[in-house]
């Protein structure tokens, strides 16, 4: 059976290759699955797509068109794919309900480090062997306020970390974590949390209602010097607003680990480009915003369970069963399965 992944990094192809490769026809692609080179799956039946990757209604037709039966999303998010068009189609599609949250909670954390103790510019002054503290002073997160937006499986690792350095704990969530309440997280209204945090981390999926949830408001809510962390999704945040609140001297930091338009640009070399979007090409500007490719999730511990889901959802497809990551296929109803 043919299998076809995109959006392989060179560091994940192995792990592709021993859990797929002997089983399966295997064919990893670097390319972003979209309109432009889904001609490369005909024929292929399973698909194992990237969360940059565009599966629009065109792109599952010609898929579909071409033989391809499952699409298998090696991430927890999905907003990438028409989930309606696939159903329509007779496409299974499943995801990776989950992989080691903790993953994504310590990169959370490197950023905010980071960020706070100004240590990409101090790297970059002692490789000049300028050894100046001036402009590198950072401050105590201890007995500082955390704010967490989101306090999932990954929200509550990044809870528990805040709580060994002694932090105030804030959550906001439609569905508080009984594990969180036990922390000592107080969970409050949403403009309170942005209004108390000095270090606001986000880790809520990315759905109509938290589209844009760190908007203009939200940031003018925010402390001057607080910081701001979002590993999540990039369209959790405003990012021309973002900008305009830097502009004005606003925000201690900001770590960004995601970009609302990063599909395309994340995970390739544009250095030899002109870099056409505006907005990202500013937030590179600004001395204290770290910025990294979406690679929160990029530990071995984490890739090998999406490796493992993946095996596992192909594997049910073959059997004709429904798994725990089933999105879209017999029963599972026109919209799929939620995030939990």
């Amino acid at each position: 059976m043919g299998v076809i992944a995109y959006g392989v990094t060179a560091d994940e192809r192995p792990l592709l290759e021993r859990a797929l490769g002997l089983e399966y026809d295997l064919r990893c692609l670097d390319l972003i699955l979209n309109r432009d080179t889904v001609a490369t799956a005909t024929g292929r039946e399973v698909v194992c797509s990237s969360v940059n990757d565009v599966l629009d209604g065109e792109v599952l037709r010609v898929l579909a068109a071409g033989g391809t039966r499952l699409i298998t999303q090696r991430a927890t998010g999905y907003n990438n794919i028409d989930l309606a068009a696939a159903r329509a189609l007779g496409l299974t599609v499943a995801r990776v309900s989950w992989y080691s949250p903790y993953a994504v909670a310590e990169f959370a954390w490197a950023l905010a480090l980071a960020v706070n103790r100004r240590i990409p510019r101090a790297v970059s002054r002692t490789r000049d062997f300028d050894f100046r503290l001036d402009g590198l002073m950072g401050r105590d997160f201890h007995c500082r306020t955390a704010g967490i937006l989101g306090t999932g499986k990954i929200g509550t690792a990044f809870a528990r970390i805040a709580s060994g350095f002694g932090m105030r704990l804030l959550g906001y969530d439609v569905a508080p974590s009984d594990e969180c309440h036990a922390l000592g997280v107080e969970y409050v209204e949403r403009d309170r949390l942005f209004a108390e945090s000095d270090l606001l981390s986000l880790h809520a999926p990315l759905v109509p209602g938290t589209y844009h949830v760190v908007d203009a408001a939200a940031l003018a809510l925010m402390k001057d010097d607080a910081i701001l962390i979002n590993t999540s999704r990039g369209g959790l945040v405003d990012a021309h607003a973002l900008v305009e609140t830097l502009l004005a001297g606003k925000l201690l930091g900001v770590g960004l680990d995601v970009y609302e338009e990063e599909a395309g640009v994340f995970f390739f070399d544009k250095s030899l480009e002109v870099m056409t979007d505006d907005t990202l090409a500013r937030l590179m500007t600004f001395g204290n915003v770290l910025g990294t490719s979406h690679q929160g999730y990029f530990s071995r511990d984490a890739v090998q369970q999406i490796v493992e889901a993946t095996a596992a959802n192909i594997a049910d497809h073959l059997a004709g069963r429904l798994g725990e990551n089933t999105l879209v296929g017999p029963g599972t109803g026109e919209a799929g399965r939620s995030v939990p």
